[in-house]
């Protein structure tokens, strides 16, 4: 289930282990990515893209939001 969280829990989260991926388009993420995520552009979100996470970690989601 999807949960909003903020960079508290996601320093907290990254140091227990959890997965960053971020969902940017891969032009943006090679100009604003954070250190140590993993790219999956949203539009690639499927099956065989998130094939290679580790399914017993959490994963955290980001997406940069200039709005």
């Amino acid at each position: 289930m999807p949960t909003e969280i903020g960079r508290a829990d996601v320093q907290r989260l990254l140091a227990e282990g959890a997965q960053l991926v971020d969902v940017l388009p891969t032009r943006e993420h090679d100009d604003e990515h954070l250190p140590g995520a993993i790219s999956i552009p949203l539009r690639r979100m499927d099956a065989e893209a998130t094939a290679g996470l580790d399914r017993s970690r959490p994963v955290i989601v980001y997406c940069f939001d200039s709005a």
